[in-house]
């Protein structure tokens, strides 16, 4: 009897302890929410206090569990300032009364298809003292593996504004042992050079207070390789983009447990945003993937996302164009030009790009780049019959022409800034700081956004033989002041210029859908997917030495697609011609060369790597897959291929970066079981192939695990190699 007792309370024991357990799970966890992209998946739990936490940002297969105790509350999705969370937060706020702190908790959630592709989570937030609200927006895109998130911040709270002090657009959470991170470094005539260093316990940041055309020194995109350094083909590798022109902060916190928080968005310094009653504050989204397989398999979902989703026209051939400023720079007259033309036209270029220094009269005339900036009347000195007699003369060469043009700045020796002073950014009670002789126009304003307007439609529609806009920006700003806003909206200064720009981009697009556009400020100083939504293309860099710009393109290849990087043929660096070809090639091709001063035997040769863009590369180029076969950073040379979506076709690029030999180089992403013929193309004059792969036959097989036997090793040698499929 004794010993049934002792096992019915042994048996009421257990099924009380299991009970319990069964009921803290429940407790612990009200929801699940997960949402998944292709190889990437976030899940999110709902606690028990109805906060909003991270259980893991990952692999999709990774199974994860649901805690069996509280998460910490560093581990929130998006953690608030002020009540409870130490370390970086990701919303901070000073409420109407003037209480500092935050509290989120979870009031909803829905997720929506918006496509077979596109899935919309939207996860509502509320503080639970006051009428303060936070929708998160997680876009995922299932064929990328791709992620878009960002936020909304509105509330309506009693008399007064809540100040915005933080307002990261996400802030997901790691766990591991090891963390790296690359960033995309330089300044101008040295832009998106790779740096990639171990974090350590405390924060990184990454940022840019340029608050317009911010990206010169730093763009806002980064890999973060967990467990070892990033490598091109093998290891987890996340990478991330930040949709914004604008002022930017990428922060890395290690906490004391070895765990990784990434908050990205709007640089909070000096841009505190007082919100009224019922206005919604929307941050810039964050793109994010994820990959197993290294960082070559992320820059191509960020390619394939791009040409679905994001950049203009993708499908559009980027046209081969010859831009006059290396050839003349201010000096010129319609007959220069128009000679140009046929230059243009002998070598195969299919439109013409007009640069500066093409209006502005009298006093003022864009004679150099002191005066004139703001006064876009067509210069009857230099262009007496106007734009659409130069459109009309490229026409009849059977070629396109193009403009460029910079709305957002002006010359204080200008008749524009004699008339409004006032209309330029600059701070009260201090010297003006000029850059390259500029200001830059107050573009929250409401009638310099009509002006800047005016700018383009006035440009564009009397003159519709205008195909093309270089759309430029030269300066940043270094006193963030405007005499429009009032005293306590001066913080809002930068983020209302950048939205507004937005705005005259979309207006752009939309009013003048058959005008192709490349961005360009004083090189890449705007390069993100927020500007080149409305854009097909932008300028990497004033450096076009092609030895400097095998790096410069390297960099940004790693998350925009060739189609979108302008690549073009100059002397500067007194380069071969050839390597200055060979290097174009890899990008949207374009040339920026005197052509009326070179020889017959140099026009011939750029005539001939136009052709072979036009016949054989340009759709590679366009549409294929890259691949990163050597790097510069690790070898005397640098080696890439596109490879097309069918893998029938690749082109091959080597260049020697420095004195060196890597003796053969392997390829990726061709069919194993396919063959292919091997040929150099773009050989100069007179001159037969020194590669022994020439003109022969491999299985892809045997080309991956092979590779192409590599005879250069001067610099500056270079190579281009075209494959094809044989039965």
């Amino acid at each position: 009897m004794k010993k049934q007792n002792y096992l019915f309370i042994l048996l009421c024991l257990f099924l009380s302890i299991h009970t319990q357990g069964q009921a803290q799970n429940q407790s612990v966890a009200k929801q699940i929410i997960k949402v998944e992209s292709g190889d990437l998946k976030l899940t999110l739990m709902v606690g028990n206090d109805d906060r909003l936490y991270q259980l893991g940002f990952g692999a999709k297969d990774k199974e994860i569990a649901a805690p069996t105790g509280m998460p910490s509350r560093e581990s929130e999705f998006l953690p608030p300032y002020g009540n409870g969370v130490i370390t970086e937060p990701a919303v901070q706020a000073t409420h109407t009364d003037g209480n500092t702190s935050t509290e989120l908790r979870y009031v909803s959630h829905k997720q929506e298809a918006v496509s077979d592709d596109i899935q919309l989570t939207t996860i509502s937030l509320k503080d639970p003292a006051y009428p303060f609200f936070v929708d998160i927006f997680i876009k995922s895109y299932k064929s990328t593996s791709m992620m878009e998130i960002w936020n909304t911040i509105r509330h309506e709270e009693g008399e007064g504004k809540v100040v915005l002090y933080r307002y990261a657009s996400a802030s997901p959470r790691f766990q591991s042992s090891q963390y790296w991170v690359t960033q995309f470094i330089g300044d101008y005539s040295r832009e998106a050079n790779l740096s990639e260093e171990r974090l350590s316990e405390g924060i990184k940041v990454l940022d840019s207070k340029l608050g317009i055309r911010a990206t010169q020194m730093r763009i806002p995109s980064f890999i973060l390789s967990v467990g070892q350094p990033a490598r091109e083909n093998e290891g987890e590798v996340f990478a991330a983009s930040l949709k914004w022109p604008g002022s930017f902060q990428l922060a890395f916190e290690v906490d004391w447990e070895k765990n990784l928080r990434v908050l990205t968005g709007i640089n909070p310094i000096g841009a505190q945003y007082y919100l009224d009653r019922g206005e919604t504050f929307t941050t810039p989204a964050i793109l994010w993937t994820y990959s197993k397989k290294g960082k070559g398999e992320t820059s191509r979902q960020f390619h394939h996302w791009a040409m679905k989703y994001s950049v203009r026209d993708p499908q559009k051939n980027r046209p081969v164009l010859l831009n006059n400023w290396e050839a003349t720079y201010f000096t010129f007259d319609e007959k220069r030009i128009t000679g140009l033309f046929d230059g243009a036209k002998q070598v195969g270029a299919e439109l013409f790009l007009l640069d500066d220094g093409w209006f502005g009269n009298g006093e003022y005339s864009r004679d150099h780049d002191r005066q004139g900036l703001g006064d876009w009347q067509v210069s009857t000195k230099k262009l007496p019959s106007g734009l659409s007699y130069l459109a009309k003369e490229a026409k009849k060469r059977k070629i396109g022409f193009g403009i460029w043009l910079e709305p957002e700045m002006v010359n204080p020796k200008s008749e524009l800034y004699n008339k409004h002073p006032e209309w330029i950014i600059t701070q009260q009670k201090r010297e003006p700081i000029l850059g390259r002789n500029q200001e830059t126009l107050d573009l929250t304003r409401p009638e310099v956004q009509k002006f800047e307007w005016e700018i383009i439609d006035n440009t564009l529609r009397p003159n519709p033989g205008i195909s093309y806009v270089k759309w430029d920006c030269n300066r940043y700003v270094t006193q963030p002041g405007s005499s429009y806003l009032s005293p306590q909206e001066q913080s809002h200064l930068l983020i209302d210029y950048n939205n507004s720009l937005y705005r005259l981009m979309d207006k752009f697009a939309n009013g003048f859908p058959n005008v192709m556009a490349m961005l360009c400020s004083g090189g890449s100083g705007r390069v993100d997917y927020g500007s080149l939504h409305y854009f097909h293309s932008f300028w990497p860099s004033d450096n076009t030495d092609p030895l400097r710009r095998i790096k410069i393109q390297w960099g940004f290849g790693h998350f925009f697609p060739a189609n979108t990087i302008a690549a073009h043929i100059t002397r500067m660096g007194n380069r071969s011609l050839k390597l200055a070809i060979d290097v174009a090639l890899s990008g949207a091709l374009g040339i920026d060369m005197a052509l009326d001063k070179t020889t017959a035997e140099e026009r011939a040769q750029l005539a001939e790597g136009v052709r072979l863009y036009k016949e054989s590369i340009r759709d590679l180029v366009m549409r294929g897959d890259l691949y990163r076969l050597v790097s510069p950073y690790e070898f005397p040379m640098a080696a890439l291929s596109y490879v097309a979506p069918d893998k029938n076709k690749a082109v091959v690029y080597f260049y020697q970066t420095e004195d060196g030999k890597v003796p053969s180089v392997k390829l990726n992403g061709l069919d194993a079981s396919k063959k292919y013929s091997v040929k150099e193309i773009n050989l100069a004059k007179g001159t037969s192939s020194r590669f022994t792969a020439d003109q022969k036959i491999f299985t892809g097989e045997e080309l991956m695990n092979n590779g192409i036997d590599n005879p250069l090793s001067a610099q500056a040698e270079s190579a281009v190699f075209e494959l094809k499929m044989v039965e």
